[in-house]
């Protein structure tokens, strides 16, 4: 069984920034994608940013390009989301997700694995 525990979150105002943290168990972390997540209260989970096995590709929902960046170290069996800029909209819990296949996450569909979360307070 893959456990998947975030770390990061909290109360920032907007501007501010901040990196999350996925910590995943066992041995075959570096062989999946993975992918950052996030819902707001009252709306949908949605794709913030996915990554394939190595890092060699990645990809960022528009509404956080430019912002957020995804990366992973696989000798540490992480992933980071680096978020900057942050927005009072970008309020929400955040999840990592570890996927079913190399290739980058891009929906939640293709997550096998998912965290509880990390909650992430942007105040105007």
């Amino acid at each position: 069984q893959v456990q998947l525990v975030e770390s990061g979150g909290g109360l920032v105002q907007a501007g501010a920034s901040l990196r999350l943290s996925c910590v995943a168990s066992g041995r075959t972390f570096s062989n999946y994608g993975m992918g950052w997540f996030r819902q707001a209260p009252g709306k949908e989970r949605e794709f913030v940013a996915g990554i394939s096995y190595r890092g060699g590709t990645a990809v960022h929902a528009n509404s956080v390009k430019g912002r957020f960046t995804i990366s992973r170290d696989n000798a540490k069996n992480t992933v980071y989301l680096q978020m900057s800029s942050l927005k009072p909209e970008d309020t929400a819990v955040y999840y990592c997700g570890r996927g079913n296949a190399a290739v980058a996450v891009a929906s939640a569909n293709a997550v096998a694995y998912w965290g509880k979360g990390t909650l992430v307070t942007v105040s105007s």
